[in-house]
């Protein structure tokens, strides 16, 4: 006879229906609420929605994933129920040169969620880190899949020390977080992510008109610093991130010259 299996008791189930019953209503973004045991990718899954026709606002959240991924094809794993793992679908009617806001909004809108609900600081590394003390909190993956764009994000919620996927790596738990529940992490996430959401389409995807990129420079642990970023084709820019264009790049100033990127591995150089 196989022995019973028993939850990690800190490690509660999220609740599909309680989620659903405090975001799913009518007038809101959110038009349905997911939660899967295990999954290969929520962004994938959430891809091929985008296919069938599956209608803004889709949230898709996975207990765990065997297949996740992180930008630059890196490989995204954790234990069951350790963090939150969700993507949402969105469909936004704004051009597409201003759409490389949108990972940015969805960052700035998990850190506040988190400050909020956790009292843990978090900083933005550009385009798609979350970071409290320079050690990586969250990663964030977006995807154009047609005319709607899927975004992913990876927290890491109650991780130990030994579960850590890389050195650079930490968890709320081992930030000091106040709340671990996840119910209320995803929730908060959700309410603020559809609150700059609206903004920013009301405002035509405007970032200045919607106070996105104010509030973005604000928490963000790039803007200021030295950096050193890998480009495509294993070229390297060395310099200073001066600031954040109107679609959503990074400025870097090198060699007296400003250079805006759209994609590249930044490095925090510190002296």
């Amino acid at each position: 006879m196989p022995e019973p299996s028993y939850p990690d008791l800190d490690r509660p189930q999220l609740s599909q229906a309680a989620l659903r019953a405090e975001l799913v209503r009518p007038g809101s973004l959110w038009s349905s609420l997911t939660v899967v045991e295990r999954t290969g990718s929520t962004n994938a899954d959430l891809g091929q929605a985008v296919r069938d026709g599956v209608r803004e606002g889709a949230v898709l959240a996975a207990e765990s994933q065997y297949a996740g991924r992180g930008r630059l094809g890196r490989v995204w794993i954790a234990p069951p129920r350790s963090g939150l793992t969700f993507s949402v679908l969105l469909r936004p009617e704004v051009r597409t040169s201003l759409q490389g806001w949108l990972p940015l909004l969805f960052g700035l809108a998990a850190a506040t969620a988190i400050r909020q609900v956790a009292e843990v600081d978090v900083r933005l590394k550009w385009p798609n880190d979350l970071l409290h003390d320079e050690r990586k909190l969250a990663g964030i993956l977006a995807e154009r899949i047609d005319s709607a764009v899927v975004i992913g994000m990876g927290l890491n919620v109650s991780l130990r020390d030994s579960e850590l996927p890389v050195p650079h790596a930490t968890s709320l738990a081992l930030a000091g977080a106040t709340c671990l529940d996840r119910d209320r992490l995803l929730a908060g996430v959700l309410r603020e992510l559809e609150r700059l959401y609206r903004d920013w389409c009301l405002a035509g995807g405007d970032a200045d008109a919607s106070g996105l990129r104010a509030a973005y420079l604000a928490a963000s642990a790039t803007v200021g610093q030295e950096v050193r970023v890998e480009l495509p084709g294993e070229r390297l820019l060395a310099g200073r991130a001066t600031g954040i264009s109107e679609s959503g790049q990074l400025i870097v100033t090198s060699g007296g010259a400003d250079h805006p990127l759209s994609a590249g591995d930044v490095v925090h150089v510190r002296r």
